[in-house]
């Protein structure tokens, strides 16, 4: 799994690729939670996810979660037609904002 972390027109962008199963999703979990406890707008790109089970949904969900909470947007961007399936199973494509595009998302969190 890989990870990027930078900030982008004031808001925090992170960009994960690989797969995000069992093992990896407490690791994604704590990135995702220190980035939302920063108090910025969040995105999350996931292009290049090749896989995600349902821990790392979990980590998504309680970060989207933890977002709501403290008053910050979370968004999903560019997800993979592999992720995107399992969201769309879990129906948890009504749930996320997902962008098509980053740029698509800066504007629509600006």
């Amino acid at each position: 799994m890989s990870q990027t972390i930078r900030e982008e027109s004031g808001k925090t962008v992170v960009e994960l690729g690989g797969e995000i199963d069992l093992d990896r999703a407490p690791h994604v979990r704590r990135i995702l939670l220190d980035c939302v406890a920063r108090g910025r707008d969040l995105l999350v790109d996931l292009s290049q996810v090749s896989y995600i089970d349902s821990s790392g949904i979990a980590s998504l969900v309680e970060a989207l979660q933890s977002a709501g909470k403290g008053g910050t947007a979370f968004g999903l961007v560019a997800v993979s037609p592999q992720a995107l399936r399992v969201f769309e199973l879990a129906r948890l494509d009504q749930v996320f904002t997902i962008h098509p595009d980053i740029d698509t998302a800066l504007k629509a969190a600006g």
